[in-house]
């Protein structure tokens, strides 16, 4: 099997500097020796891109989803399984936004990193990257997935857990496609969704991504959405309940709304389904046109709503795209 290797920098390759951790590991040379211990893979079965400039991710744009997926296309021939070595932080974010543009892809992408550098004696790199290395071989993993902490999750629907747990991220509404062992343990999730035909590059949107807070006012509210934005991503509580008793706040939402921008509302809960209008405190906005994101990660939601922006799409067409299932990101029964 020939497998190709995108570097995009993250702690996994980082080294110390006066000013903290730095990319500067030689990755190329680590993942040499690597493979010269294995007996399934060699030199000359892995191909290797190393991005410029490598970045740590938490300064991931959607500039970068699009330089990561022009690179998987330029090497999509070559290679019969895809790995993207990525920093932490905004991992789950450009796993599910490479879900949605690489439906018609039709090889296994493989996301991982570690919480340590390769050079530390206590990091995870080995165990991760030989981990994704296993599952591309492995011949089961499709679309999208992320292998960290040994586990494997679907890209679109993981979200980073701990800071510095081995086990820093988790699926929490669809838990694990496959667990590490001898043999490895795989779950069937099968969740293809629609795809999407010829996608557009992503771009750069103005996105409002807004928690609500008790005691927040309608006025707090009103200028957090001023000038607004081309689209708003509430992260409300629960089932996607808002202050409802809070003066005006939910007209600045429905006037959010006339003005055709599209307000999606998430919830806080790290596992939660969202039902707008199953409690009162959710039935105003829902009435004046707010979507929930049913069970989709934030990371999800915020990926889907940037990439339906970059596909020219938004008000109510936007919205209507929300709960309808791309690349498997949302349990369509749940909304």
């Amino acid at each position: 099997m020939r497998i190709h290797i995108t570097y995009t920098g993250g702690t996994i390759g980082m080294i110390e500097s006066d000013h903290g951790l730095v990319p500067g590991a030689d990755m190329r040379g680590w993942l040499r020796r690597l493979l010269g211990e294995s007996d399934e893979l060699h030199d000359g079965d892995v191909t290797f891109t190393e991005l410029d400039p490598l970045i740590d991710s938490s300064n991931a744009t959607p500039d970068n989803w699009q330089t990561m997926i022009d690179d998987l296309w330029t090497h999509r021939d070559e290679a019969d399984a895809f790995v993207v070595l990525h920093g932490t932080d905004t991992m789950s974010y450009s796993a599910a936004a490479l879900s949605y543009a690489l439906t018609a892809f039709d090889k296994p992408v493989i996301f991982t990193g570690s919480q340590h550098p390769l050079g530390k004696i206590e990091s995870d790199a080995t165990a991760n990257v030989t981990g994704a290395l296993n599952a591309a071989l492995s011949g089961h993993a499709k679309g999208v997935s992320l292998f960290f902490g040994h586990h494997l999750f679907a890209g679109n629907r993981v979200t980073k857990a701990s800071s510095w747990a081995f086990e820093g991220f988790c699926s929490p509404s669809t838990g694990t496609l496959a667990c590490t062992g001898t043999p490895w343990q795989w779950e069937p999730f099968d969740n293809p969704g629609e795809g999407w035909t010829n996608p557009k590059p992503y771009a750069r949107h103005d996105v409002a991504v807004i928690d609500t807070v008790p005691g927040m006012s309608a006025k707090r509210l009103a200028t957090m959405l001023d000038p607004l934005p081309e689209a708003v991503l509430l992260r409300a509580y629960g089932v996607g309940n808002i202050p409802s008793l809070e003066p005006g706040f939910a007209d600045v939402i429905a006037g959010t709304l006339d003005a055709g921008v599209p307000v999606i509302v998430a919830s806080q809960c790290e596992q939660a389904n969202v039902l707008l209008g199953r409690y009162e405190t959710g039935d105003a906005i829902a009435k004046a046109g707010a979507v929930g994101t049913g069970d989709m990660t934030l990371e999800a939601a915020y990926a889907k709503i940037i990439f339906l922006l970059s596909q020219g799409l938004g008000g109510a067409e936007l919205s209507a795209w929300m709960s309808r299932s791309i690349a498997g990101e949302i349990t369509l029964e749940s909304n």
